[in-house]
């Protein structure tokens, strides 16, 4: 089956700035977004767990969606989360994939979301002519296997799961989708170039040089493990939106060491 799949490689989460007045900071938004472009990254997905996309508003998801869209101005793709805690809002979110033509990728994660879309279900999503795409963050790779045997081996899924990202690249996984692309831009996408060029070894390296960033990032949650360590980078990202708080003076004592051992010159 020929899918129309418009993402790969590395696609970059970025966090919401929120200003002094709690307000979201759409300038220093786009100013985010251009520090990922010049990173590299091969798609931006603003509006994720990082985007703190549940405490938005209806109002400031758009205008974060609105800005984010107009920042890349095509450069690389971009992929605008949506989501929806009620059934209602679910249908009408069903009702508008039915109704737009533009590929959709299909996101599981029980986690945050509190209901397991098993790999036999997300392959029937498939066959949804535009959605043709899955992002599957169980943190289980016997799941990515999974999927490829009930859809096919022509499925693009995507992993999102950042301790497991060496592992379901080798699986297939058409890409990653990570908020650490914010603080280390250029090494995750080390990964994805030596497993494209068939680099085993080169991938193995890089990826055990990231993994205690990518665990500290998991363990002490999004976004406020990002914003921490964009603050160490030298990028203001503004205050958290309650009821997040911000990382303790051991954890970021934790983090800065991190970043020092993988970006040395941009730690401050």
């Amino acid at each position: 089956m020929s899918r129309n799949v418009p993402l790969h490689g590395v696609v970059a989460y970025p966090i919401t700035p929120f200003g002094p007045d709690g307000g979201v900071d759409l300038p220093k938004l786009r100013s985010l977004v251009d520090r990922l472009l010049a990173g590299g990254v091969h798609g931006i997905a603003p509006l994720g767990s990082a985007g703190v996309l549940p405490y938005l508003s209806d109002e400031e998801r758009e205008a974060v969606a609105e800005a984010v869209v107009s920042q890349v101005a095509g450069r690389v793709p971009t992929l605008v989360g949506v989501s929806a805690l009620t059934t209602e809002r679910t249908v009408h979110h069903a009702r508008v994939a039915d109704a737009v033509s533009i590929p959709i990728m299909a996101y599981n994660n029980p986690a945050t979301g509190g209901l397991d879309m098993t790999p036999e279900f997300l392959a029937r999503l498939l066959e949804i002519p535009n959605v043709t795409m899955v992002k599957e963050s169980t943190g289980d790779v016997n799941r990515l296997h999974r999927l490829v045997q009930a859809a096919g081996e022509d499925v693009a899924f995507f992993n999102g799961s950042n301790p497991l990202a060496l592992d379901a690249f080798v699986a297939g996984a058409t890409g990653w989708c990570t908020a650490a692309a914010n603080l280390i831009p250029r090494q995750t996408i080390e990964v994805y170039d030596a497993i494209r060029r068939s680099d085993l070894p080169a991938a193995l390296r890089s990826f055990r040089r990231q993994l205690p960033l990518l665990q500290f990032l998991v363990r002490g949650g999004l976004p406020r493990t990002v914003a921490a360590g964009l603050e160490i980078l030298g990028f203001d990202p503004g205050p958290l939106r309650l009821p997040l708080r911000p990382v303790s003076e051991a954890e970021r004592g934790e983090l800065k060491e991190i970043l020092a051992g993988l970006s040395p010159a941009e730690v401050s």
